[in-house]
């Protein structure tokens, strides 16, 4: 229901802000630059989703392999204690766990292209046991709000745009994205947890929150005491491995239980494309709604008023241009990005704002992108308060990101 308003919402702000800039700013051809933005993000919604459809077909063949040779439940079993507790409502071992485990730490190591399709499998996984197959459950919710909170360890994406635009010291804005994006995942477990009323203060959750703690701090050392060179081969290497490991590890664990590896791989494959046929009329949606926001000009006009409220208050406001990165984020990766690099080509990849607008794309995910994916490949229609709590974890990532700017490089 909340999307539901939200989309509607977009379009009609879009359209009135459109006709406002025809009729009083004489811009004649704002309405049709409006209706060419619908064919260009329709078009970009079905190139996305038919790039998803090698990437779903390869993982969801080879999760299937593990399923079939028991090694998604042995996962499962393994993080059920910590699991169990966060997601209450799913049984100890529920396969869904192997996939969420897989997903989360494919999404630490910045290895999104592998993590979307697991993710999905854990929807898919989650479904079967939801008892309202249009309403999400409050599992599917909690997993959501993490993976839109995009937990990353190293940032190597950022910092090889930054590279390639003459940072003298790419990495320097590891430390404040880690900080940022672990405030996101924070603020989205503990959004959910009071919602659904699950009690976080017990020895279970708090060790393992301790030793993630403990494992974003080894990486915070690992990251200032080598150079961004040694870091990011390090990290690549890593998650090669990772990737690399898990197929060899599920095809060995399938032969050794005596099962048609082969048939097995192709049977989750099919289901792999039939899911990324149906995210594409969910992905069109939103991103029509965002093209169409973009392209009246709304967003400017959002900004330039956020800019004139802060100075009126007082309030330093060097970090305004980094704001169109910061509302993008949440609607569009894409857009987010681009207006990044904007930003660094326009302010130098070294300045306040270009080192701001970094932290601030890597200190959470895309949110309305990956509730429709996500949502529509189950075809959940009612999101309940994911989409709150998914934009709490923005809103918290956001505001750590221009706090931690200004700590670090002001």
């Amino acid at each position: 229901m909340v999307l539901n308003y939200i989309w509607i919402g977009l379009i009609l702000i879009a359209i009135v802000v459109g006709v406002v800039q025809m009729l009083c700013f004489g811009q004649g051809d704002i309405l049709t630059e409006l209706l060419n933005s619908t064919f260009t993000s329709a078009k970009t919604g079905f190139e996305i989703s038919l790039g998803l459809t090698g990437v779903l077909s390869l993982w969801m063949g080879i999760m299937r392999i593990g399923e079939k040779a028991g090694v998604v439940n042995q996962l499962s079993r393994a993080v059920s204690p910590f699991f169990t507790r966060i997601f209450p409502e799913l049984p100890k071992g529920h396969p869904a766990f192997g996939s969420m485990l897989m997903n989360l730490s494919a999404t630490m190591l910045g290895i999104d292209n592998a993590a979307t399709p697991l993710g999905l499998q854990a929807m898919r996984e989650m479904q079967e046991t939801n008892p309202d197959k249009d309403k999400a459950s409050n599992s599917m919710i909690m997993f959501l709000v993490l993976v839109t909170s995009g937990l990353t360890l190293v940032p190597v994406s950022i910092m090889t745009y930054r590279a390639q635009l003459g940072a003298a010291n790419p990495a320097d804005v590891f430390l404040p994205i880690l900080l940022a994006t672990y405030f996101a995942a924070m603020a989205g477990l503990i959004s959910v947890a009071i919602i659904q009323k699950i009690n976080l203060l017990n020895r279970v959750v708090l060790g393992t929150l301790g030793g993630l703690t403990l494992l974003v701090g080894g990486v915070i050392w690992a990251a200032l005491s080598f150079p961004q060179a040694v870091v990011s081969r390090w990290s690549a290497v890593l998650a090669a491995v990772m990737l690399l490991g898990v197929i060899v590890w599920f095809i060995i664990a399938g032969m050794g239980k005596r099962i048609n590896v082969y048939d097995a791989f192709i049977d989750g494959a099919k289901d792999g494309f039939k899911t990324a046929v149906g995210i594409i009329p969910y992905l069109i949606a939103i991103l029509v709604a965002v093209g169409m926001f973009r392209a009246s000009g709304a967003m400017d006009w959002l900004i330039g008023g956020l800019g004139y409220a802060f100075a009126a208050i007082g309030l330093n406001t060097d970090f305004v241009p980094a704001l169109p990165t910061a509302l993008m984020r949440p609607l569009s990766g894409s857009g987010a990005r681009g207006l990044m690099i904007d930003a660094m080509v326009q302010y130098g990849a070294d300045s306040f704002v270009g080192r701001l607008v970094s932290i601030v794309q890597g200190s959470t995910d895309t949110t309305f992108y990956i509730i429709a994916v996500y949502f529509g490949s189950v075809n959940i229609r009612n999101t309940r308060y994911a989409v709150l709590c998914g934009l709490i974890a923005d809103f918290i990532g956001i505001l750590a990101a221009i706090l931690l700017g200004y700590i670090f490089f002001y």
